[in-house]
């Protein structure tokens, strides 16, 4: 996706605009280009100053059926002037380029609600291959009552404005999605400028390409200004949405990969140590390969490797050797990292596995969102393995948490696995610039000190947070053996001694639970301690969960929300903090692990909400979880 950057002046930032939010839905066949024109759209919203976020929502398949349900992509934006936290509930308007699109995602589309269609896609084979009956037009049968309906051929009009530039029709009708973005540009009264740029840039090689994709894209803004259509459908009028609040600063728009590709580079440079990445792509997860691929002057160095195993021991054998070991996937590919992330784990060195979650099982569904990773996370290794797991809550967010994963890796000496999901990972929302001055260097001490004369250097012996140290292959008077046979306390030699085995079984554990000590005491995200109900949430779940404590506070009901970054270990506040409300609920994108995981840990009736649908949860779900909760 483009990233827009945006000065936002102290005068903007204090004003304060009538609150208002409008979701919109793009939704097309794979090969009509709705990621791009949402990604576009994306863009120029963010340069007007509204706050966002996005949920971009493709299907699986390389290229399914043209026509067909299996093969709709989607993105949909809500966009406003007060904060937005999630991608809406349900659209405001649905922008459908064929009957497959329209099929798909109209049940979505709030009453009233309006509908762009392409009717000149509308056709009896495209109809058929939509699964609608023979002879049966939702355009014209009647069955779209509820919603306002404007239909017209883009097709058509598009073919008219690109016909000076002498395409083939095929190639022609590659720019029906730039008419429609001028068609959006021009409702929401956005600026074309930064696109016409945009598309210049993307095509400079092709410079009749990037005429014929600008005079769409004017040809759909000057339809709207120029066919006084707003009479006809109350919805389609030009709407102007103000700026959202915020504080001064540099805002540019994130994707959660994008963030976390900045964060792992932040963090270790604040560990002053340069970054090794070992992947190997896998859908969601190959972005930050992507990214982090262009960003070789910050010391970093990408490797794709054959397989996943080949990744995540690469990765093990940088850290090894002195460099910060990264490695990223999803679920089916952390399954098949679990036997080297255990010998991260016995030799003691640090590594970052970022998990992009997606649904499961086995290939299950790879380009949807799930929260099922979570015991996997936690236990999902043989023998006893144990390992610090962080969650990101937004794209946003993401960066931090990397930083935090980074810090706890090179202090602990330890494997941390750093949650995501596909939302996460693909969504965009605004994101502040910070100034890395406010965060503070946690830099590495290798051990460069040689025994005095006569001594013997223990690769195991332990500093008070219980951490090994870390030496680079090499430096004098420090050799030292590790590998993944159990170790003897101190010396690292091999030992099978029973004793010996549950000492230092004993000393990983400790180290990881210790590093409850060293993160921040768990917060009330939203509300107070002892209320009624508490809903407690990680990952993604964050935005719709805050979004309907809020409103349910707003109606007088005595709840509060509670979010997680720390997954493993977990807050030393929280067990007290748990036990202090009367009832806790806890939504999650899978069938109830972190609830499980709090029963077990403090003995609490946590209860669950659960959805598996690879869709995020809505906010008018939660909402009404916590009313019956409460009733």
């Amino acid at each position: 996706m483009a990233t827009a950057t945006r000065e936002l002046t102290p005068e903007e930032a204090h004003a304060h605009p009538a609150p208002e939010s409008i979701v919109v839905r793009f939704a097309g066949d794979s090969g009509d280009g709705m990621q791009l024109t949402g990604g576009q759209f994306t863009l120029s919203t963010a340069l007007a100053g509204n706050d966002l976020a996005t949920f971009p929502d493709f299907p699986a398949e390389i290229r399914a059926p043209q026509g067909t349900t299996f093969g709709v992509s989607a993105f949909q934006i809500n966009f406003g002037s007060t904060a937005i936290e999630t991608a809406g509930d349900q659209p405001d308007v649905l922008v459908a380029m064929n009957p497959a699109a329209l099929k798909t995602n109209v049940d979505a589309l709030k009453a009233g609600g309006l509908i762009i269609a392409d009717e000149g896609e509308f056709t009896a084979r495209n109809l058929a291959k939509a699964g609608y009956a023979e002879g049966g037009n939702p355009l014209t049968d009647g069955s779209l009552a509820k919603w306002q309906l404007f239909k017209l051929n883009i097709s058509q009009l598009t073919l008219d404005a690109v016909k000076p530039f002498g395409l083939g029709n095929k190639e022609a009708l590659r720019c029906k999605n730039m008419w429609t973005l001028g068609l959006a540009l021009w409702m929401f009264d956005r600026d074309r400028a930064p696109l016409v740029d945009w598309l210049k840039t993307k095509f400079a090689k092709a410079p009749e390409l990037a005429e014929a994709n600008i005079a769409a894209l004017n040809a759909g803004h000057a339809f709207g200004e120029t066919a006084e259509i707003g009479g006809d459908v109350a919805g389609l009028q030009q709407h102007s949405v103000a700026p959202a609040p915020a504080e001064p600063g540099l805002y540019r728009t994130v994707t959660g990969a994008e963030a976390i590709s900045l964060g792992l580079v932040a963090g270790s440079k604040l560990a002053g140590v340069d970054m090794f990445f070992g992947g190997y792509p896998i859908t969601p997860a190959s972005a930050i390969l992507h990214h982090l691929s262009r960003l070789k002057e910050y010391g970093v160095t990408t490797f794709q490797a054959e397989d996943e195993i080949a990744a995540v021991a690469s990765a093990i054998g940088a850290s090894y050797a002195g460099k910060l070991g990264v490695t990223s996937s999803s679920g089916p590919g952390i399954a098949l990292k679990g036997e080297a992330i255990g010998l991260a784990i016995m030799t003691e060195l640090p590594l970052i596995v970022v998990n992009s979650q997606r649904g499961g099982p086995s290939t299950g569904l790879p380009t949807k969102t799930e929260q099922s990773d979570l015991y996997q996370a936690v236990y999902g290794r043989n023998g006893d393995a144990p390992m610090p797991v962080i969650a990101a809550r937004s794209p946003a967010d993401a960066f931090d948490c990397a930083i935090e994963a980074c810090r706890i890796a090179t202090q602990f000496m330890t494997p941390v696995m750093l949650l995501t999901d596909g939302y996460i990972a693909n969504a965009a929302e605004p994101w502040k610039v910070p100034d890395m001055g406010g965060y503070a260097p946690f830099p590495v001490a290798f051990r460069t000190d040689a025994p005095a004369e006569g001594g013997k250097f223990l690769p195991y012996a332990r500093d008070p947070k219980g951490a090994r140290p870390w030496v680079k292959p090499g430096t004098p008077g420090l050799l030292h053996r590790i590998g993944g046979i159990e170790k003897k306390i101190d010396t690292g030699n091999i030992d099978y001694a029973p004793a010996n085995h549950q000492a230092m079984t004993d000393a990983r554990k400790d180290k990881v639970d210790g590093i409850a000590a060293y993160i921040p005491s768990q917060d009330v995200t939203l509300g107070e301690k002892g209320s009624k109900l508490v809903v407690i949430g990680w990952g993604s779940t964050f935005g719709p969960i805050h979004q309907a404590v809020r409103r349910a506070r707003s109606k007088g009901l005595d709840v509060s929300h509670i979010h997680l970054r720390h997954i493993w270990p977990m807050p030393g506040n929280l067990g007290d903090l748990l036990r202090s409300y009367g009832r806790i609920l806890v939504p999650e994108m899978n069938t109830g692990q972190l609830k499980t995981v709090l029963r077990d840990q403090y003995l609490v009736d946590a209860r669950p909400l659960n959805k598996v649908s690879g869709q995020p949860f809505r906010i008018a779900e939660i909402e009404a979880a916590i009313e019956s909760a409460l009733a």
